[in-house]
């Protein structure tokens, strides 16, 4: 690698306050603010609006959508093709 160019690889702490979970992991992120971690160390942190604990996908709190209607609407729509049209 050419020294100078690359921007510093470094620990950094993510927060996510809505979830008042961080994690401890290495980024090329930068800010001024900084936290003292489990360890004692001092790290940057970075604010994230959403993280894995947060995220509805990862909580199971995620809507379930109604593909079978969208399907029906659809084919209501265009018409179904017959099996092995070409477009």
């Amino acid at each position: 690698m050419k020294p100078g160019i690359h921007p510093a690889y470094r620990p950094v702490v993510f927060r996510d306050r809505a979830a008042d979970f961080a994690f401890l992991t290495r980024s090329t992120a930068s800010s001024e603010k900084t936290v003292v971690w489990e360890d004692g160390a001092t790290y940057p942190v970075v604010d994230v609006e959403i993280s894995s604990a947060s995220h509805p996908f990862y909580t199971g709190t995620a809507r379930v959508l109604d593909t079978a209607g969208r399907v029906e609407r659809f084919e209501r729509r265009y018409g179904r093709r017959a099996p092995g049209a070409r477009p």
